[in-house]
């Protein structure tokens, strides 16, 4: 079996805990895309250099391995920052476009969380959610996560919304035919059921 979860939302809306819950459920493979870009955005912070600089980013985008996605700096909001940075970058972008193809059509089927899963890197998905929340609630969950300022959380995740969803090279969008999630007023346990109630609905349909 080959079947692809695709989810795709803005930052702090809870997609990676419903992803992981998902894959974990129906025993699917994991992978968190944004991983990938905050990997190569820590990579280039670690070596002091700008995610801005277009060459360089895209130099450590095709030399990102699977050990780096368990690096220990990943959940930083530098790197998150960086991550954004560098996802608006084309030639990073297509340098990673393939490492999640694979991973999407591998053997067993898969569960994959970013930004554009569902629009681009796997458009026939057998399932596309699009998670989110209001802005106010992500900020207050990622200030909570991370101990920070949740007015300065607040505008971070603003400015992060606008790049992601205004980039000209794979914006941040719902698939037409994904469906919606809100969780700004759900427990993540409310969330996970709701996204499976979804899949379970695809799976009874796929066998008639």
């Amino acid at each position: 079996m080959r079947f692809c979860v695709a989810i795709d939302g803005p930052a702090a809306a809870g997609k990676g805990t419903i992803s992981r819950a998902l894959a974990d459920r129906y025993g699917l493979a994991h992978l968190d895309t944004g991983a990938l870009y905050r990997a190569v955005g820590a990579a280039l912070l670690a070596a002091g250099a700008d995610p801005a600089d277009a060459e360089a980013a895209a130099d450590a985008a095709r030399a990102l391995r699977p050990a780096d996605l368990a690096r220990g700096d990943l959940r930083t909001e530098a790197a998150g920052e960086a991550a954004s940075v560098v996802a608006a970058n084309p030639a990073v972008r297509a340098a990673l476009l393939d490492f999640q193809r694979a991973f999407s059509r591998r053997e067993g089927g898969a569960v994959l969380d970013g930004r554009d899963i569902g629009t681009v890197v796997r458009p026939d998905a057998d399932v596309k959610l699009f998670v989110t929340a209001s802005a106010q609630a992500r900020a207050a969950r990622r200030a909570a996560e991370l101990g920070a300022d949740p007015a300065r959380t607040l505008a971070e995740i603003e400015r992060r919304d606008a790049r992601d969803a205004g980039r000209s090279d794979a914006p941040m969008a719902r698939a037409a035919d994904a469906h919606l999630l809100d969780t700004t007023d759900l427990t993540i346990d409310a969330a996970i059921a709701k996204a499976a109630s979804m899949i379970d609905e695809t799976l009874r349909r796929a066998r008639g």
